[in-house]
């Protein structure tokens, strides 16, 4: 049976329970995901300051890895060929395009990604921007915007005073929002005594950081808690608590991580109160093994809650949805396209629900059939309107994507 026919006939079988499957597939060709650049050369960015810090680690030394931005550009461009709907690229600030002037972090200059603007514009994606507080001698000891030394701490409140008004100049040539999340490595390995300074300096930092205006038609920033990070085991400055206090208390977005939380916490039962108190939310999809192992985002349970949490929310205006991983174990661009691939799967899932005939069943106490329904939903042919969009985006079908990478592998990646 063609896939037009088998799609016929999963669009009839879903408008019987109340969804039209052609409305959800326009509506998802036009959400946002933000695919992180990082994925594809091990978050080494183009500063060439040196090894990374700051609790982050990437594991695997898989040959293929991009060495310039041209490469890095090459590679996402190719992914994208094979991820369907609306794309952003999500940049630290390390990603810089200086053309060989060197200017340290506190001095990061828009015109620095102008080909950034350039490149997405000729390629149809969006821009979102982050500042890099790791990976860098101010950060060394393991503090940042929280540091007791005046001079670095002010180091660091000037490097993303610059990143955000670099952002609102990117959001300003797009025509469109570019978020900026901000996330600093700060915290303890043994257990410390004066936890109250440290997080009032960050509060402080803050403050300082906000105080600069910028357009929030063009930029927004989320803050990213964490429970710990390696060598930050015994307290993490910026917790998730902290934050959202912090932006519940100032009106600011707070970023919530798949992987920043006790393994039997889980980001999807935190979306609805969060929503509920800070004016929106930047989701960092990834996935935990353990603990913030960032593997490559699989269609699991949570991927699907995630999703689904999004959706039901009604309030996907005030969500910036993203991923964040970074796998060097195995081909690079087949770990963007998976991840991003099973992302969109999870929210056509999510928007191929019947909530509304859900939220009734729930209203009038009948969880006997709104079990059943949720029960039912799960056979539902759900693989033929993926196939569909997929179709419609101009992007492969099942398997056949993977060929292709393959070939790119062949004939780039392995000359590398």
């Amino acid at each position: 049976m063609s896939t037009n026919k088998m799609y016929e006939i999963a669009k009839e079988m879903y408008s019987k329970i109340g969804v039209d499957a052609d409305k959800v597939i326009a509506t998802l060709k036009n959400v946002p995901v933000s695919i992180q650049c990082w994925q594809g050369d091990d978050v080494k960015g183009f500063e060439n300051q040196g090894p990374l810090t700051g609790g982050i680690q990437t594991t695997g030394n898989y040959p293929g890895a991009a060495r310039n931005i041209d490469e890095l550009r090459a590679d996402f461009e190719k992914a994208a060929s094979m991820i369907p709907g609306k794309k952003k690229l999500s940049l630290h600030a390390i990603y810089l395009d200086s053309k060989g002037e060197k200017v340290d972090r506190e001095n990061l200059k828009p015109e620095f990604y102008d080909s950034w603007i350039e490149w997405a514009k000729k390629n149809g994606f969006g821009l979102n921007l982050d500042p890099t507080c790791f990976s860098h001698p101010n950060s060394d000891d393991g503090f940042t915007l929280s540091h007791h030394d005046e001079k670095i701490r002010k180091f660091w409140i000037n490097h993303v005073i610059s990143v955000r008004k670099i952002a609102e100049y990117i959001g300003k040539q797009m025509g469109e929002v570019c978020a900026s999340n901000y996330w600093i490595p700060d915290g303890f390995k043994d257990t410390p005594v004066d936890r109250k300074g440290y997080r009032e300096r960050l509060e402080d930092s803050l403050n300082q950081i906000f105080a600069v205006p910028v357009d929030p038609k063009y930029n927004v920033a989320a803050l990213e808690g964490k429970v710990f990070g390696i060598g930050a085991e015994s307290c993490t400055i910026g917790s998730n608590d902290f934050y959202l206090g912090y932006c519940a208390k100032n009106g600011q977005y707070l970023t919530l991580d798949a992987g920043h939380f006790h393994p039997t916490e889980f980001i999807s039962d935190k979306i609805s109160t969060a929503l509920q108190f800070t004016p929106g939310l930047l989701l960092h999809v990834s996935r935990p093994v353990r603990w913030d192992s960032d593997h490559v985002v699989i269609f699991d349970d949570e991927l699907k809650a995630i999703a689904q949490e999004i959706v039901r929310s009604g309030e996907m205006d005030r969500i910036h949805i993203g991923l964040d991983y970074f796998d060097a174990s195995i081909n690079r661009v087949a770990a963007w396209v998976i991840g991003a691939r099973n992302l969109e799967k999870a929210l056509l899932f999510a928007m191929l629900e019947p909530t509304e005939k859900l939220i009734e069943f729930e209203t009038n106490l009948d969880y006997t059939a709104r079990l059943a329904w949720l029960e039912e939903l799960k056979s539902m042919p759900f693989e033929a309107v993926w196939d569909e969009y997929c179709r419609e985006c101009g992007v492969p079908c099942g398997m056949d994507w993977l060929e292709e990478v393959k070939q790119y592998e062949k004939e780039v990646l392995s000359k590398r």
